[in-house]
Formats: structure tokens, sequence, C-alpha cells
């Protein structure tokens, strides 16, 4: 363990590492953690612990990092290896045609690459109940911001091997993991995603059928689907067509419902939709 000003970094040798080992050591030797609000605290672990988890089954790292920066005032932690990389063992698995693809995939929740193992929910979940939220690996970067609402892809110069993930929240957090769950679930189950679509190609117009198809790929194992066009300026009819007619005649179980739209794609959605 290396430490100071409150911070601290945590370093294990990933076979054998089992996640609430880790948690636990974190209570003993991050000051920060002591004394911090029920809430919180719950967050945290839940996050952590489902983070470590995803770099165990799926990193292929020899190591596992887990730093803990001093507070600032937002409490924080990173999980860092050096494995195989998120983007490209999904991109693999999956058989996608790209990294982005793979982020995509990933931010829509329920995408696995073991569905023995898992249920591709940890990452959607906690994106959502962080203040801050980033993964970075090889060329790209996913950032969350829920507290301005907004999602962005950056470029890592040079390329990360591995994977680090960021978890950020405020340490008077209100919002509990009961009423997260409860925002997108329904008995239990995991029926509810928002799927941000600037996330989803290049650039603010979107106007083909492939990027449609693109969009939609898994959305079917949801009944209620959240589109957030923010940040998106144009729509094309193919795009439209193939989101608001095709797709949601052959999936009428599915509801999906458009949110802020500019004036133009609230046009052509609308316009698909008759």
């Amino acid at each position: 363990m290396r430490g100071g000003r409150s911070g601290a970094t945590l370093s294990y040798t990933r076979k054998g590492l089992e996640e609430d080992r880790v948690w636990a050591e974190a209570q003993e030797r991050v000051p920060f953690l002591r004394g911090i609000p029920e809430n919180t605290g719950r967050i945290l672990r839940y996050a952590l612990t489902e983070m470590v988890n995803n770099a165990i089954d799926h990193s292929r790292s020899g190591r596992i990092e887990v730093v803990f920066p001093p507070p600032s005032p937002d409490l924080s932690f990173e999980v860092v290896d050096r494995g195989v990389g998120i983007f490209d063992h999904v991109r693999r698995r999956l058989r996608l045609p790209s990294r982005l693809a793979a982020l995509g995939e990933v931010s829509k929740g329920k995408t696995t690459t073991q569905p023995e193992k898992h249920t591709g929910e940890g990452i959607f979940f906690v994106s959502k109940i962080a203040d801050r939220f980033e993964i970075e690996s090889a060329d790209l970067r996913w950032s969350v911001d829920n507290l301005r609402g907004d999602m962005a892809v950056g470029s890592v110069a040079p390329p990360r091997k591995g994977t680090r993930v960021r978890f950020e929240v405020r340490p008077e957090k209100k919002r509990t993991l009961k009423q997260l769950f409860d925002e997108y679930t329904e008995d239990f189950e995991f029926t509810r995603t928002r799927v941000v679509v600037k996330l989803f190609g290049f650039g603010v117009r979107f106007v083909s059928r492939s990027e449609a198809k693109r969009l939609l790929a898994g959305l079917h194992r949801f009944r209620d689907v959240v589109l957030d066009f923010k940040g998106v300026e144009e729509v094309g009819q193919g795009f439209a067509d193939e989101v608001f007619r095709v797709w949601a005649r052959s999936h009428p179980k599915v509801r999906l419902e458009p949110v802020h739209m500019v004036e133009a794609v609230d046009f052509m959605v609308r316009r698909a939709m008759k």
C-alpha cells in the first residue's frame, strides 16, 4: 500500500482476488472512508466492488490497483489494470466493428461477454449513481457527468494499455441505491434503460439506417427505452424511419421515449411515428 494526505493506493495480484476483501482493506487503510455518511458508504461499497469484480473477471491483467485520491472535497476511487482493455474485449467478444461501438453497447446496460457470470448491469448502474464517472481504455474515454446530465466521448493519447475506471461522489450524496434501482427496474427486473444517441456516432448528425441499427442493437431486452437526443442537431429520414417506424413496429412491447430533441430532430421523429 502507498498513501499520503489521506489518499492511498492498494495493489493486488488479480488471480484469486475477491472484491469484498478490497473493500474491507480500504475501510481499514483509507482515512477518508471512516466516518462518512451511511448512504455514501453504501454507494462507494457497491461501486467499488462492482468495478473490482469486472477487472477480476475480464481484464486478464496480472495486477489490479485501486487508487483513492485525497478528497477534493468529492470522494473518489480509481480501478486500474493493464490487461486486455474493456472496449477491445467487448468488441472482440461481441464481434463489433469498432471500440466506439463497444463503448455504446456498454453504456446501454445488459451487455455482457460472460452471461453465465454477469448480467451486464454493473457498469450501467455504477455510471448512474456516480456524480461523475469515467472509463479510459486504448484511445477512448467515456465520461459521464450526472451533475450536468451529460455524457461525452473523448480521445486518449497516448493510448492506455488496459482500463482505468474513475468514480466520484459527493460526501453528502442524497440519492440512494434503492431510488436508482426503482427508476430502472420493475419487480426486481432490469427493464428500463436510457441511451445517449450521440455516443453511437461521430459528430452531431445521424442520417443512415446503419447508424440506427447500431443504436438499436440489444434494446429488445428492455420494456422502456429513453432515447436522449441531447447534443444531436439533425437526424435523417432513414435514421428516424428505422428507429420509430420499422423497429418500433417489429417490437411492439418496447416503448421508445425520445427526449431532449431540437426542433429539426423533433420534426423528423414525429414524421416517422405517424
